[in-house]
């Protein structure tokens, strides 16, 4: 009304409202920049940040262009007393300056926006801390319940990508030689050749990452301390070490695109908070992975025993007491069959053995004697097939076959197996490694017979099936 000594009160309650309304940083920093236009009357307005790095974007404006020409206006935004940034006003409506009248609503406002750029801050760095605990949450649960070391590993790197927004995450883990090489890889495409790239043994960084100590960089394609050779695809950075309980799993990379802003200490403070509880949850999953293979190897073990102590046992008797009735048997026909089944004991206790055998090698490793390398190769065959090939030792193989003429037997036997498993109707192979077995001239010999009942498609094998055999002196 007329005489009214705050003529623009209202608008600059509604502004005040305004800037004051939202939570989320950046549409708070918009409305202050609209509300600052309308207020004033100025056709551009813009809010640039003191220092961008924290705050993301360098500038906030309105969508018209600044004036060319025309009288500008500028007053400070402090957050608390730090200084946050600048509200620039250009282009007064309908032409002429700012008036003072117009500075001092400007002030009035800007106060009023440090307080709620304040109050979004604490917001988003309270969101902020929440990600990232969920995020070490869900990456801890997904650990314990059964995924295997690489996927650990790149389930580590991903969410640890995606809460910090980086262009990369990735895992470094010590190499023989002393140095530490990339063995996990996530990014927002195909990572190319980042898994094997490696940092070499007297890298500057390399000796803060081995001894568990963040190293943090603004810059990896300029910066002298980096020198592995895809360092030119990234800004800043943040290498974190996975260490728990004074082990060093490795370290967890997060590399950002190049002229991306740096990393705030809130984020470096909440991204070694998690890599702290993912490299306890990959300690404690490695554990329980490795007490349910020792679970596994108890079982086997006992279940080779059983089958040792009872199964075995019970064979050989009734072997025996087969072999006692074909000598007091009269008729021939019954010494032949009970011979036969002799022979089919015989053949079922070395088949056995061989599953005992098995049972007691650990598949995570790969099989150092002849039998255990023998019993890899049929097994397989044995996924192409779909069955397993019945196999058969005869004597101390592993000790009296050297070296070099296992390696020609299992040359032998690969080419054998290959080809019985291309025979039509192929349903049984029987592999045997004889290590009792002599030449034509009396020296000893280790002989590999393959036989199989298909027939190929030519039909030129008999109705008995094919047998290949090989045989080498000892």
């Amino acid at each position: 009304m007329p005489g009214d000594p705050v003529p623009h009160l209202p608008p600059l309650l509604e502004a005040v409202l305004g800037v004051g309304s939202e939570l989320e940083l950046r549409t708070t920093l918009q409305r202050i920049v609209d509300g600052a236009a309308e207020l004033t009357g100025a056709r551009y307005a813009a809010l640039r940040t003191a220092d961008p790095g924290q705050e993301g974007p360098a500038e906030i404006r309105t969508t018209t262009p600044p004036p060319e020409d025309g009288d500008g206006l500028d007053v400070p935004i402090l957050v608390g007393s730090e200084p946050f940034g600048r509200l620039y006003l250009a282009g007064k409506s309908g032409g002429g300056p700012f008036t003072a009248e117009d500075e001092q609503l400007l002030r009035v406002l800007a106060t009023r926006a440090g307080t709620a750029i304040g109050n979004a801050r604490l917001y988003e760095a309270a969101r902020q801390r929440e990600r990232w605990i969920e995020g070490a949450a869900a990456v801890t649960t997904a650990l314990l319940t059964g995924e295997s070391a690489a996927d650990a590993l790149m389930t580590v790197a991903e969410r640890a990508r995606l809460l910090a927004g980086a262009s990369a995450g990735v895992i470094l883990q010590p190499t023989p030689e002393g140095g530490m090489e990339i063995v996990t890889a996530s990014t927002h495409d195909d990572p190319g050749d980042l898994v094997g790239t490696t940092i070499e043994p007297g890298s500057p960084v390399l000796e803060q990452l081995l001894g568990g100590e963040p190293v943090f960089i603004e810059d990896s394609a300029t910066d002298p301390r980096m020198t592995t050779r895809v360092r030119h695809r990234f800004g800043p950075s943040m290498m974190l070490p996975l260490q728990a309980s004074g082990q060093l799993i490795g370290t967890l990379a997060l590399p950002r695109q190049r002229g991306a802003r740096p990393y705030t200490d809130a984020e470096r403070r909440l991204a070694g908070q998690f890599a702290s509880q993912a490299a306890l949850a990959l300690v404690l999953a490695g554990a329980r992975h490795r007490r349910e293979r020792l679970a596994v190897y108890e079982d086997r073990d006992r279940i080779a025993r059983d089958l040792h102590d009872l199964v075995v046992q019970r064979l050989f008797a009734t072997g025996m007491m087969l072999q006692a009735a074909q000598r007091r048997a009269r008729v021939e026909a019954v010494q032949d069959m009970l011979g036969k089944a002799v022979d089919e004991l015989e053949s079922t206790v070395q088949e056995v053995r061989t599953a005992i055998f098995a049972l007691q090698q650990q598949p995570a490793e790969a099989p150092t004697t002849l039998r255990g390398r023998v019993l890899r190769e049929t097994a397989t065959v044995a996924a192409m097939l779909g069955f397993p090939p019945s196999t058969r030792f005869l004597g101390p193989v592993d000790s009296r076959v050297p070296g070099r003429v296992a390696g020609q037997l299992l040359t032998s036997l690969r080419r054998a197996l290959d080809t019985a498993a291309r025979r039509r109707a192929v349903s049984r192979i029987e592999v045997t490694i004889d290590a009792t077995a002599s030449l034509t001239d009396g020296r000893a010999a280790v002989r590999l017979t393959v036989h199989d009942d298909g027939y190929t498609e030519a039909g030129e094998d008999t109705e008995e099936g094919t047998t290949v055999t090989w045989q080498a002196p000892l």
